[in-house]
Parts: C-alpha cells; structure tokens; sequence
C-alpha cells in the first residue's frame, strides 16, 4: 500500500483537482457495491491508500462542501415505486415551483430545469423531478397535490420499466473517450418492489442516513446500530441479507458537480438527459446496447408518451464541455445503428438550475408528511 503523510489539520486539500483526494473519489463515488462491513477501509484498499489518510480527506472534502454527502445508497426503485416527472409550469411559475420541490416535498429527489437546443415535442417542460412514493399511496394522487401546489398546467409520469446502467463516478467519467463500451451488454435491472418487515426497514434507516463529519470513523456502523438499538452482530446481519436481495444500492461520495466549490472548481458542467424513440419490443435490446457506454450514469426504458415523441430509451450523461457531450451522445447513435436498431427519433434536454437530495421512501414518513398538507394517505396506489 502506498505510503503518504497525513496533514495537520488546516492544511488539508479538499478540491477534487489534488491528486489524492482524485484517487480516492475514483473508488469512492460508485465502486463499493453493496453493504460492506469497513465502508471506508474498503475505499482505502481501493485506491491503494491508508485508511486515516481516506478518512481525513473525506472529511475535509464533506467539511469543505466538494462532497455534499455521504452514505449508503438503497435500490429505491426496489422499495417505493418511482418515477420521472416532467412538469409544464407557466414561465413565471419556473422557479417557484422548483422551489416548492427542492424544499417541501421530502419524496422528491433530483429536481432539474431542462431546456432544449431546439423548440421541439416536449421542450415546454421544463421542470424535471425524481419521486418516489412509498408503497401503499398513490403516485397520481401526489403529483395532483403538487400540480395545483405550484401551478403547473401539465405533468407526465415516467416509471422506470427497467434499468440498464446506474451509477456515479463524476471523476472518473471525466477522462472516458466518445465511444468508449463495454464487451457486455448493459445489465437488465427490474423494479419489483420487495416487501419488508419492521425490523429491516429499522436498519435501512439508520443506514441510509448521512454521515456527518465526525461520523467518518473507522467501523462506522457501531454507532449506527446503537441508533437502530441492536446488537453490531444483528444490525450487520441484517444488513447483509438486504444487500443479497438487491435492496442496497452503494456506499457512496456523492460530489456537488453541478455548483462551483468554494474555489470554483465544477466537477461537471453540462447535465444531458438523451431521449431515444426505438420501435415497441426493442426496447430492452436497445436499452443494453446504449448501457454499454461508460460516460452513462443511468440508462433506463421509460415511456415518454406523445408529450415526448413516444420515447421509450433515456440516459444521463455528465461532461464539462457541451460539444464532447454531443460527441458521446453520437457515438451511441452510431453503435445503435451498427448494431440493426432503428432510432425513430432523438432529442437532449440540457440540465441547468439543479438541486439533489435523496427522496424519502419510508410509508411512515409519508403518512406524517400527507397528514401534515391536509393530503389524506388513505388513498391506494396507483
């Protein structure tokens, strides 16, 4: 392992642009799969580093804003149903309405103003949200309730009917060439909700939340049992069985990519959403070819319904240079066509105004948080 000397405190670097802390957010975003016993051990293992340097770098980082948190990611697809919402709002209610997103609904997570280069099917919604809606309410309901909340003239609901590609690594997306694919094909991920019990979703909460500074210690997990109050033995036990029926996602950095940090350093600039319309019952086959692609964060098959030209294949791209996006964008265009699967229509929609945050999923927080709007959980699904 290699060796390197630790800092004194008020001297260590926390831009993503220092060598070191580049080397451990390499392994850090999306390379710890599952539950792992020694989260930060095991990024220290991987970036070939000593675990106390790891530590005092993610702390400074997290400290400093360039990582704006850390924690065990859950599949959410798995455990509440979800979907993309696109929302037509009047232009004066644009910001507002992102507002009222970002800070009252709690199901909610990425929250996007979109644009188009271009006016084409679609490019009148602008707001773009994440929501996840526990089981046993309704996601129709909700989006009604938050339609006439911020006064929005349309939404489409978007549920993910498969995934293809899902992860992270900004940092190391930043060097990957147009083109670059894997030999395999993208993974077939479904979204079948798992039920479970009272117990588990102690542990799953306890071990979604975010690790404050002083929470990034070795063995981080003691302290998040004790919370849960169980045994270590019990709470990993536990944890462990959810990692092997795919509820849990990864232990991750998640970096601030979008906004500078305090040096105004970006680690991404440009947030492509790229919309592909392939013929009905290619969609899975289309889907693993686009997945292939490395810049890919995610890759899903969505219906985007005649507000959208009927595409049925999205992805997410992230880059710091508009036209090397583009290029990306191209060389998937191309492999889809090398590879026999007509594209009946594309468009991007560009990211700007943007704010992330995990989307609660807990039935018990959506009780409170309906009774709290005067929105009556009773409702079921649908």
């Amino acid at each position: 392992m290699t060796t390197v000397d630790v800092l004194p405190t008020g001297a260590v670097p926390a831009e993503i642009s220092d060598p070191v802390n580049a080397r451990i957010l390499a392994v850090s975003e999306d390379r710890i799969a599952g539950f792992v016993n020694e989260p930060f051990a095991q990024i220290a293992f991987g970036a070939e580093l000593p675990e106390e340097l790891v530590i005092e770098r993610l702390r400074a980082m997290l400290a400093s804003g360039v990582i704006r948190r850390i924690r065990q990611t859950l599949m959410a697809t798995n455990l509440a149903p979800g979907a993309l919402v696109a929302w037509r709002a009047p232009a004066d209610k644009l910001d507002s309405a992102f507002n009222y997103m970002v800070e009252k609904d709690p199901f909610s997570g990425h929250v996007v103003i979109r644009s188009t280069d271009a006016d084409t099917p679609g490019s009148a919604y602008r707001l773009w949200t994440t929501l996840k809606v526990p089981q046993g309410f309704s996601m129709t309901r909700h989006c009604g309730f938050l339609a006439s909340s911020v006064g929005a003239e349309a939404y489409r609901i978007m549920p993910a009917k498969r995934l293809f590609a899902l992860g992270v690594g900004h940092v190391r997306r930043r060097a990957i060439e147009p083109g670059s694919r894997s030999d395999e094909p993208g993974r077939v991920l479904d979204t079948n909700i798992v039920d479970l019990s009272p117990l588990e979703w102690r542990v799953l909460t306890s071990l979604k939340r975010e690790f404050t500074v002083d929470e990034i210690t070795p063995n981080p997990w003691r302290a998040r049992a004790e919370e849960a109050g169980l045994q270590l033995s019990e709470f990993i036990h536990v944890a462990r069985s959810l990692s092997a029926r795919a509820v849990i996602g990864r232990f991750s950095t998640f970096l601030e990519h979008v906004k500078p940090s305090a040096a105004g350093e970006r680690v991404t600039r440009y947030n492509a959403l790229f919309h592909w319309r392939v013929p009905d019952g290619r969609e899975i086959e289309a889907g693993k070819e686009v997945g292939r692609h490395h810049i890919l964060t995610h890759a899903y098959w969505r219906d985007g319904g005649p507000e959208f030209s009927d595409v049925n294949v999205m992805a997410v791209a992230h880059g710091t240079d508009k036209q090397l996006v583009l290029e990306h964008k191209a060389a998937i265009d191309k492999h889809l066509d090398e590879a026999g699967i007509p594209v009946l229509y594309t468009n991007v929609f560009w990211g700007g105004r943007s704010e992330i945050k995990p989307s609660e999923i807990s039935p018990v927080e959506y009780e409170a948080w309906a009774n709290s709007v005067g929105l009556s959980p009773a409702a079921s699904a649908g």
